[in-house]
Parts: structure tokens; C-alpha cells; sequence
């Protein structure tokens, strides 16, 4: 049987200069074809094709197109499917069950999915990226919720939160596996967001996906003490406490992931909300190439983060993506001979490299107070969380003027604001000027599912009612809409893009500052020398057939 490295180079997807490294690579050592996968030598549909070859089976290029039988998936357990990676897609001519899989070799799962069909199995290929969709879309918690919540129910009437705090400890507890898949099956959804919500007579769970919220279960309100009560023991919070908010963070490990969760509580008067959001460092996108920055609105970024000095700021609602931005802009310039220190409030994401100091109100760290002490160890660079008060702006902005970059955010609307807010908070007019070098607002918007986006039929007039940019002398442009598909679980959308503003401040908008003019003055001397709206910005994206006209009206202003 030929060694995968071996395949993979005859196949031409990996370039003969590796063979060296392959050494005494065989068929059970996947370790040297592992690393050529992890530096992105080879990509993972091209491992998969190899692995077929070497197995003599075949190869399934788009698993998520394959319409699966209901009568081979039924055979094999959900369970089954999740331990080993596998899942049924049909029957072959002989009479075997097709079982797509990661690794045909395994004789562990053959001989389970064997066992547990009554079948003969019949092994086919996929990635292990579609295998882990498809069981996803296919063996969704939902059932196994349903069964789960009316167990909890039937048990667990009448007991208090205090006795569910007590009785849950054992991991095979109903209130613990529910609480799990709970977990398991949002960031299967790629949820960002998951609310645990109280009602008069029933526990509502939605999920953020995409930004937009999806109701997801109506559990019976009697499982509403276990599990708000489970959560808060996860996250290290007081569960005697139901009067005031509180917050604290936990980790999951789904599918070999270790996935970071941010929550928090907050009294209602049906009982505590829990919303967690999830910080998943594998699916942020650190690469600023990736963010979806046009050339125009890169290059005046790129010119100001790459100066040694000045201040950055990106604005924008909660859930905008800006810590995102942040931290691919500190992937940018970080390294060895800088010395990068944050002040964040929560930590989001660990990098490594960089000193990150956690704010805490209740030991007197706040981020004004750490801010002046981060400006004694020495920085080169600075992020600052938030700027929420005028200590903060100020210390920033003196920070930006004696030699240091500071990256920071805010919360206004769009990029000229900005500008007035910081005045507004107390910054005297000439520092701002002086100090803020570059101003990005940002949105982000759902991206149209590539599977199964399909042309729309609109007018010039219809494009002009909407303020769409139409050249004059071009024809209209062919604009794409949602559908819906198996592929982003008939939504449309799958994944989302940025909008951007980017307003360099310039020595008219530094004037304009300076004379405390208002933002609709800065936006129009800004636009006058290149800035372009976040509206615009999302036009030539969906002139480009990333996102429709409906995501842009609903996120941009």
C-alpha cells in the first residue's frame, strides 16, 4: 500500500522538495502529512483524495451536496456518528451501508457501524470539515433536548436551584448533558451568542447566528433552576446570588476544540438570564486581509498602523466585530522587538506574544488606573479595550503623543462621530486632532451562501430608490439574492463580511476638530478627500455578490 506523502506527491499536490521530509512515513503514520496540513501545504479536500486512493475507495468532493437516505442514517446512532466521525449516506449496489469518513482505515468505527447496522460497511472519504457539518445538520441536539428537558421535568419538579446545585455534580446528570449539548450544539451552529431567557411559563434558548437570533427551544420552566444554576457552577459564580448581575467565563471541548465561553447573568422578573457568548479563537479571522477591507480602505489603515505613534480608533455597536479588527491588527504588527500591552475587559481571545492585562473594577485595576500603569512597563504599543470615560481619552490620548501607537475602540455610529464624541467627553479639541491618526466605523453583514445564491431581477429605479451608486453610463449591475439551501440550513446566508469607513484624519479634519465642528462638517471634508460610507461600502460588496441589498439596508444607515 503506498504511503499517503507518496500519493500526494504523485498527484502533484505536494511538491516533490518535501519528499525528504516524509522519511519513513507508512500508513498508519499520519504525522509528517499532518504537519504538511498544518502549515497549508496541502489542503485538507487534497489529504482527503489521498486517502481514498490509498484505501481503493472513493473519494466524495462535496459531501454537503450528497443527499443522504433516511433508511442508512437511521441504522447508525447519533452517538455513533459523533465518537468516530463517520456518518451513512446510502447503500451501494452490493447491499452495504456507505459510511462517509475521515479515515477508511479505522477499524474501530467500521467494526461499530458493522455491529450496530446489521451491514456490511462500505467506507467512502469526505473531509473531516463535512463530515462534522453534515452530523451536525443531521443529528441535531434538538431530540435529543426534547427528551432531555421532559426527563429533567418529570424528575426534577419540585426540587429548588440549591438542591439542583447539589444534585447535579455527576457528569451523567440529565441537567448536565442538557446544559452540554446545549453548549455543543450552538457552536455546531456556529452560534456567537446563546440566551438562556426565563418566561412566565417556559425557558427560551436562542442562538445568535450570523447575527441574527434564532429561537431554538422551549424548555418546561420547572429545568429553569438547574440549569441557570449549572451554568453559574461552570463559570465560578456565586449561585446564591439572584438579585444583581454577575459574570465569569468557562471552557467547552467540542469536537477536540477547547472553546472559550464569556458569560453573564441578569435579573428579570421571571428569573435569570444567561447569555454566553462564545469566543472561539480557531474561527476568528487574525488576518487583516481577511476582514474584508477594500484596497482603498486598506492602504489608508495599513499607512496609519504602521506608523510608530498616533491612535486608532474602530467604532461601532456591541457585536460589530471590532475586537476582531483589534486583535488582527495586533497580528499585524506584533513582534519580538516591540513590546504590545493590552487593557481589556474581558480578555476575549489569548495571543501569544502579547501582555494582556484583565480589568478589575473590585481590586481598584480599572482601565484608567491600568492604563497609567502599562505607560511605566515600557510599550510600544497600547490596546485599550474601550474608552468609556474621560480619564481613559485622556490618558490614551497623551499615550499616542509620547511615542506610543494606541489602538482603542468606541461606541458611536459611524467614523466622523468619533471626533466629537471624545470632545464631548472632555478631551480638549486640539488633542484629539493632534493625537487620532485614523478612524474606522465598522458593521458586519450576513454573507450570501455561496451554494445556492441566485440573480435577482431589480431596476435602475429600484436601485436608485435605495440610494444604490449606479454609473450612469454602465448597465445595471446583476445583483444576487438569498435562496436557501442544506448548506446554511435554508437561511440563504452562511458567515458574514464587514462594511467599512475609513476616515484619515487629515489636517482639514484636524481643523474641523479644532473648531468643535459638527460630525455631518468632518464627514463631508472627509468624504471630499476619499471616505467612503459604510453604505457605499456595502454597494460594491454587493456589486461584487457577497451580500444582498436587504443585509445592507438592515445594517447600515
Amino acid at each position: 500500500m503506498p504511503a499517503l506523502g507518496e500519493i500526494l506527491i504523485l498527484h502533484g499536490d505536494l511538491p516533490i522538495e518535501h519528499l525528504d521530509e516524509i522519511g519513513a512515513l507508512d500508513d498508519t503514520d499520519l504525522r509528517a502529512v499532518q504537519r504538511f496540513l498544518d502549515r497549508g501545504i496541502i489542503s485538507e479536500r487534497q489529504l482527503a483524495r489521498a486517502r481514498a486512493v490509498q484505501a481503493n475507495t472513493e473519494y466524495v468532493p462535496d459531501l454537503l451536496d450528497v443527499q443522504l437516505d433516511p433508511t442508512a442514517v437511521d441504522l447508525v446512532s447519533a452517538a455513533t456518528c459523533r465518537r468516530h466521525t463517520v456518518l451513512p449516506v446510502g447503500f451501494d449496489e452490493e447491499g452495504r451501508i456507505a459510511i462517509a469518513m475521515v479515515d477508511p482505515g479505522d477499524v474501530f468505527a467500521l467494526d461499530d457501524v458493522r455491529v450496530e447496522s446489521g451491514r456490511e460497511v462500505h467506507p467512502v472519504v469526505a473531509t473531516a470539515t463535512d463530515v462534522l457539518a453534515m452530523i451536525a445538520r443531521t443529528h441535531r441536539a434538538d431530540e435529543e433536548l426534547n427528551d432531555l428537558t421532559s426527563t429533567i421535568d418529570d424528575e426534577n419538579d419540585e426540587l429548588s436551584a440549591d438542591a439542583f446545585a447539589v444534585a447535579d455534580v455527576e457528569d451523567d446528570a440529565p441537567i448536565v448533558r442538557l446544559v452540554n449539548l446545549l453548549v455543543s450544539q450552538a457552536i455546531a451552529d456556529h452560534a456567537s451568542d446563546i440566551h438562556i431567557e426565563p418566561q412566565e411559563h417556559s425557558l427560551r434558548v436562542r442562538y445568535r447566528i450570523d447575527g441574527v437570533l434564532h429561537e431554538m427551544q422551549q424548555a418546561p420552566k420547572s429545568v429553569q433552576a438547574g440549569v441557570v444554576s449549572r451554568l453559574k457552577i461552570m463559570a465560578d459564580i456565586d449561585i446564591a446570588e439572584r438579585r444583581k448581575p454577575q459574570d465569569g467565563r468557562m471552557s467547552a471541548t467540542v469536537g477536540g476544540r477547547k472553546i472559550d465561553l464569556r458569560v453573564a447573568t441578569l435579573p428579570t422578573v421571571w428569573g435569570e438570564k444567561v447569555v454566553m457568548r462564545i469566543l472561539d479563537n480557531s474561527q476568528a479571522a487574525l488576518d487583516l486581509q481577511e476582514l474584508g477591507l477594500s484596497d482603498s480602505n486598506f492602504r489608508v489603515y495599513e499607512k496609519s498602523f504602521k506608523k510608530p505613534h498616533g491612535m486608532i480608533l474602530v467604532t461601532g455597536p456591541t457585536g460589530s466585530g471590532k475586537s476582531t479588527t483589534l486583535y488582527a491588527t495586533l497580528t499585524a504588527v506584533a513582534r519580538p522587538q516591540v513590546n504590545v500591552i493590552t487593557v481589556e475587559d474581558p480578555v476575549e481571545y489569548r495571543m501569544a506574544g502579547i501582555n494582556q492585562v484583565q480589568v478589575n473594577p473590585k481590586a481598584g485595576l480599572t482601565f484608567a488606573s491600568a492604563l497609567r500603569s502599562i505607560l511605566r512597563a515600557d510599550p510600544d504599543i497600547v490596546l485599550v479595550g474601550e474608552i468609556r470615560d474621560r480619564e481613559t481619552a485622556q490618558i490614551a490620548i497623551e499615550a499616542s503623543l509620547t511615542g506610543h501607537l494606541v489602538l482603542s475602540t468606541l461606541h458611536t455610529n459611524d467614523a466622523p462621530s468619533a471626533v466629537t464624541r471624545l470632545t464631548e467627553m472632555g478631551v480638549e479639541p486640539f488633542l484629539v486632532g493632534s493625537a487620532v491618526d485614523c478612524v474606522v466605523a465598522q458593521r458586519l453583514a450576513r454573507r450570501l451562501c455561496e451554494r445556492c445564491k441566485e440573480p435577482v431581477e431589480v431596476t435602475a429605479q429600484e436601485l436608485e430608490a435605495v440610494r444604490f451608486t449606479l454609473d450612469p453610463k454602465a448597465p445595471v449591475p446583476t445583483i444576487y439574492g438569498p435562496v436557501g439551501c442544506h448548506a446554511c440550513a435554508k437561511t440563504g446566508y452562511s458567515g458574514r463580511i464587514a462594511l467599512h469607513e475609513v476616515m484619515e484624519v487629515d489636517e482639514d479634519v484636524e481643523r474641523l476638530a479644532v473648531d468643535r465642528a459638527a460630525a455631518s462638517e468632518i464627514r463631508r471634508s472627509a468624504q471630499s478627500h476619499g471616505m467612503r460610507s459604510l453604505r457605499d461600502d456595502g454597494w460594491a460588496k454587493v456589486r461584487a455578490g457577497v451580500t444582498s441589498i436587504e443585509e445592507i439596508l438592515r445594517v447600515a444607515a
